[in-house]
């Protein structure tokens, strides 16, 4: 049975979780105070309790991961500097081009296969202002996004602490869009602390495969984030009794960290049922997370509108490939629903 009331099955994100009722309780029971005046206790503890868990110094709650995101690139860069970003990241794609408009910033453009850069190809992008006589920008942030969005897998440590050591010795800071961190860590099987530990600041995202309603925590050293409150206050982010939100976070990570695994479980089970079928193949290779991008032989829009003429959301990513997220909604008996409506949709 599903924790909310409804007949269809969504697979277009993680994000469309909504609160269990213990989670709500948490809320409701919630100790509140005015948190721009940094006096929730709630809040603070969530902060606490996030920096903690990652081994860094300080936190930040924000409403979303996009803030998160646009805070962490304004901590790190001056107008006129360039990020490094995947051509595919939620940041480049999927936030309205904020580093340009509220950093002031240009991006350069990385590639390669399933949303993971190479620390050499890093290494190759970076632009430094000395010594182009004034023609390069000035490369300052790296944001990696670990597990990738368009990826289904995630970066090896290796690559993670080479990434950060590449960047350092240019004088960049790095940041995490760690959005599903959580799915990194357990599908990896990398102690956390360990994961983020060369990492500048780290975006974590409450409401994806952890199950909260809202809210994103920006994690870094107590400067950074001292910094970071500050254009967490210009952007509009500043929220007063907002305990009744961190509460949702603290349940989360008390209950739905180590359920992970079981998204992942289903999620592997569902991509190797629908690999094994005529018409779709799945890279069964990169599906370690909750994330499965399916290949089509048919246009993608006519299987996305074939399986929600059966109650299943999918999200057309091309015109040849679907994405379906597991989620902590799902259940065994809507996986072999899901099964059923490929397998007619063919």
């Amino acid at each position: 049975m599903r924790d909310y009331h409804g007949e269809r099955i969504d697979l277009r994100s993680d994000t469309v979780t909504r609160p269990v009722q213990a989670m709500r309780d948490a809320m409701s029971i919630a100790e509140v105070g005015d948190d721009v005046l940094g006096d929730d206790p709630t809040v603070i503890e969530l902060q606490k309790r996030l920096s903690s868990m990652l081994g860094k110094e300080a936190a930040l709650f924000v409403p979303s991961g996009t803030m998160s995101n646009a805070i962490a690139i304004k901590t790190h860069t001056k107008p006129g500097d360039e990020i490094i970003a995947h051509e595919k990241s939620h940041i480049y794609r999927y936030e309205g081009g904020g580093y340009a408009m509220l950093s002031g910033c240009s991006v350069a453009l990385i590639g390669g296969e399933h949303g993971i850069m190479s620390p050499k190809s890093i290494k190759k992008a970076i632009r430094k202002v000395e010594g182009s006589q004034a023609h390069y920008p000035n490369g300052s942030l790296v944001c990696v996004e670990n597990p990738p969005m368009y990826g289904g897998t995630f970066y090896s440590q290796q690559d993670l602490d080479e990434i950060c050591d590449i960047a350092h010795d240019n004088n960049c800071k790095v940041h995490l869009d760690g959005a599903r961190i959580f799915n990194a860590a357990i599908a990896s099987g990398t102690d956390i602390k360990q994961m983020v530990k060369k990492f500048d600041t780290i975006s974590i995202c409450l409401s994806k495969g952890l199950g909260a309603p809202i809210g994103s925590v920006l994690v870094g050293d107590r400067n950074t984030i001292n910094e970071a409150h500050r254009w967490r206050k210009m952007f509009g982010g500043g929220m007063r009794q907002v305990g009744i939100l961190a509460a949702a976070g603290l349940y989360a990570l008390e209950n739905n960290i180590d359920r992970i695994k079981e998204d992942h479980s289903r999620a592997k089970y569902l991509a190797e049922k629908i690999n094994s079928m005529e018409n779709y193949s799945v890279n069964l290779d990169i599906t370690k997370t909750n994330i499965i991008f399916i290949k089509c032989n048919e246009n993608s829009d006519k299987i996305v509108k074939k399986l929600s003429n059966s109650g299943i959301d999918v999200t057309s990513i091309d015109d040849s490939t679907v994405r379906a997220v597991i989620h902590l909604h799902i259940t065994d008996e809507d996986i072999e629903n899901i099964i059923s409506a490929f397998s007619n949709a063919q």
